[in-house]
């Protein structure tokens, strides 16, 4: 199982971070071990190599078959349920590693970095590229995103990632984060929310 991540695939985001860049122009892919994979409401423990770990909430797609350099038109058949997670980030270590020119592994692939909510299946929606998601922070929302608003949309993301890795059947996309990302503390309640439906739920330890 591969876990696949988009970076910088929501214009606002982009600016929020990244103000001093142009607009990717492909989609900007990194991945993570399955050892990152924190599912089943289990707790996030900050990890004491950072000093500030950011949420990132993100539309996830899970892969239901083989599929190797996929047509954008034939995308949406590889793929039958979707949910809300989580991009944790070592944020300090991120600058760090960016402004000497390093890969992002270690501030993106660090375990249980990649928390996980109860899948949906897509035949529940209308269009996946029309969906509302936030993440609530003790009971206050702190990020909202619409999945119209990707720069890369997400049978465009499996037609292109799929050029360079055959995907495999429970293969999880991370979509990327809308404007709003924030550090997490410890003894606060993530809750993340799909069209209204809640997903996700776990604390900060």
């Amino acid at each position: 199982m591969k876990i696949i991540a988009v970076g910088m695939n929501y214009v606002a985001h982009c600016h929020e971070l990244h103000a001093d860049e142009n607009l990717p122009e492909e989609p900007v892919i990194f991945m993570k071990p399955d050892s990152a994979l924190l599912k089943d409401s289990k707790p996030f423990f900050i990890p004491d190599f950072s000093r500030q770990v950011d949420y990132e909430t993100e539309l996830v797609v899970r892969i239901n078959r083989l599929g190797k350099n996929i047509a954008p038109r034939f995308a949406s058949r590889y793929y039958d349920a979707v949910t809300v997670g989580i991009d944790f980030t070592a944020r300090d270590l991120q600058r760090r590693f960016r402004e000497e020119g390093k890969p992002w592994e270690l501030c993106k692939g660090f375990d249980s970095s990649a928390a996980i909510g109860d899948f949906v299946p897509t035949d529940r929606f209308k269009d996946i590229q029309n969906l509302d998601f936030h993440l609530d922070i003790d009971g206050k929302t702190v990020q909202r995103g619409n999945t119209a608003d990707m720069l890369f949309k997400v049978d465009e993301i499996i037609a292109y990632v799929s050029r360079f890795f055959t995907l495999k059947i429970g293969d999880l996309i991370y979509t990327g984060t809308p404007v709003g990302v924030g550090p997490v503390s410890i003894g606060q309640h993530l809750e993340g929310y799909l069209e209204g439906e809640k997903l996700l739920d776990f604390y900060v330890r």
